[in-house]
């Protein structure tokens, strides 16, 4: 896990800057005299802002950090302002799911938004904020997100140095056929039901169960992709929690100590995000079991209560994908392949204009761009791959789709490669490759007969530059007539 790559180390000084954030932000808290309470809340909310902001710009990332407060403070005030009336307090937070799932329509920003007005509500719950607490917590609010983003655009912006990788664009629909529409639903569904279940296990921490609900709903666009979300959010508390009774039960509530497991925790938080989701709730969950620790209310029971939530929001959450407006993993699965092809096939294009002398074509992009949505693939895929899995020909077709769609992603970086090379120069071979490529893409969304489909053949040798271009198109060619198998072409793309 900590040995994975991580080009440009990005993920190193991502995480090393949360540390220094988030720390700087509790830090600034105390000094500003504001209770135990405040300071942890002041915590969380920088450590929500620099988690959660992910704009493909410095300056949306900036616009985005300055609209938390404007959306979290008032679900705070509400949430503060509804303490003593359990019915209005439960319906209005399934009112902020709904809408903070929604606007995940809206991309990287609705997403940030929506988490941090959801996370607003249930800091006010696990901190039992009265309308006269509220003062002390915006202010510790507003004071981290100001010096979390001092630190992020100010003292150490990664992002100028190398720009963190795009989000792909959420899938698109109208109404119900909008994955996020239906994700709204069931999330409401489902927190619906974890609040009742939750209340039954746990009066006094049944919110809990809800924010297993939300976290499981992250990132997640299908059916299968939710269940899976669920068992790895069991397995990293229940591993978490194991480390809790060694690590945060001994400690006592000891502040130096805390402090400084905290720290730990946050860096592997932010540091295994992007690789594994059960090792970021193990590190997740440690750490809420030293803020218990520092409150004061941490023992034994109080973990395996947790759990006990843990396992009451999972299977709500499963109840409610298969239940409520479904959306099956064929269907996500078939959108991010398709994103994938029309990937592959811009940045062959713009190769071509490149390698003809058109200073403005800009492969690179194409290739950012693809590396992103294969990402996005893969986690849409992961249900089908899990070890886990009984279905073994969809499971061994969907490696064989991974396997070549990674081919198509190595093969495109060759080309943007020899794109930027000044030695590379137009070929007529070149522009007869792309269209084979193009063709091949086509051919596999549907738009051509199948037997438009051919196997690339050998070409004599000319410029360097061309060969190695027509090395790369031929074996992106290649790798896209061996899709039309696990593809089931002439059918739509499925998998």
């Amino acid at each position: 896990m900590f040995t994975a790559p991580d080009p440009g180390l990005f993920r190193l000084r991502v995480s090393l800057r949360a540390v220094l954030g988030i720390g700087l932000a509790v830090t600034v808290c105390e000094l500003a005299g504001l209770s135990r309470p405040a300071s942890i809340t002041g915590g969380l909310a920088a450590l929500l802002a620099l988690f959660t902001v992910t704009d493909p710009t410095v300056r949306r990332q900036a616009v985005t950090t300055a609209l938390l407060p404007v959306v979290g403070l008032p679900v705070l005030a509400l949430a503060s302002t509804l303490h003593g009336v359990p019915v209005l307090r439960d319906a209005a937070w399934l009112a902020v799911v709904f809408a903070g799932v929604y606007a995940r329509r809206w991309g990287p920003r609705g997403h940030a938004l929506g988490v941090f007005a959801f996370m607003a509500f249930f800091i006010a719950l696990l901190l039992h904020v009265v309308p006269g607490r509220l003062a002390e917590l915006c202010v510790a609010v507003l004071l981290s997100l100001v010096t979390a983003a001092a630190v992020r655009f100010g003292v150490w912006c990664v992002e100028r140095r190398t720009p963190s990788p795009a989000a792909p664009a959420p899938l698109d629909g109208r109404g119900l056929a909008r994955p996020a529409t239906r994700q709204a639903f069931q999330a409401v569904a489902a927190c619906a039901v974890a609040i009742a279940v939750g209340e039954a296990v746990s009066h006094e921490r049944w919110y809990w169960a809800v924010a297993t609900v939300w976290w499981i709903f992250v990132n997640t666009a299908s059916r299968g992709e939710t269940l899976v979300r669920g068992f790895r959010r069991v397995v990293g508390t229940v591993t978490g929690i194991a480390a809790g009774v060694l690590v945060a039960l001994p400690l006592h509530g000891d502040p130096a100590l805390s402090a400084v497991l905290a720290a730990l925790c946050v860096f592997g938080i932010f540091y295994t995000a992007a690789l594994s989701y059960s090792w970021m709730i193990f590190f997740v969950t440690v750490l809420a079991g030293l803020l218990y620790g520092l409150l004061g209310v941490l023992g034994p029971g109080l973990l395996a209560l947790r759990l006990a939530e843990t396992g009451v929001g999972a299977l709500s959450a499963a109840l409610a994908v298969v239940l409520v407006l479904p959306i099956t993993t064929h269907t996500v699965t078939d959108q991010w392949v398709r994103r994938v092809l029309h990937a592959v096939h811009g940045c062959t294009a713009a190769t071509a204009w490149r390698l003809a002398g058109d200073p403005e074509a800009d492969p690179a992009s194409h290739a950012a761009e693809l590396e992103a949505l294969l990402g996005r693939l893969r986690a849409a895929l992961a249900p089908l791959v899990h070890p886990l899995n009984p279905l073994r020909a969809r499971k061994a077709r969907a490696l064989r789709v991974l396997a070549l769609l990674d081919e198509c992603a190595r093969r495109t970086r060759g080309l943007v490669a020899v794109a930027a090379d000044p030695d590379a120069s137009h070929d007529a071979r070149l522009t007869e490759a792309c269209r084979r490529v193009e063709t091949a893409v086509e051919t596999l969304l549907g738009r051509l007969p199948a037997g438009a489909l051919t196997a690339p053949s050998g070409v004599p040798a000319r410029h360097p530059g061309a060969e190695r271009a027509l090395a790369h198109l031929h074996g992106l060619e290649q790798a896209l007539v061996d899709l039309a198998a696990p593809l089931s072409v002439p059918s739509p793309v499925r998998v």
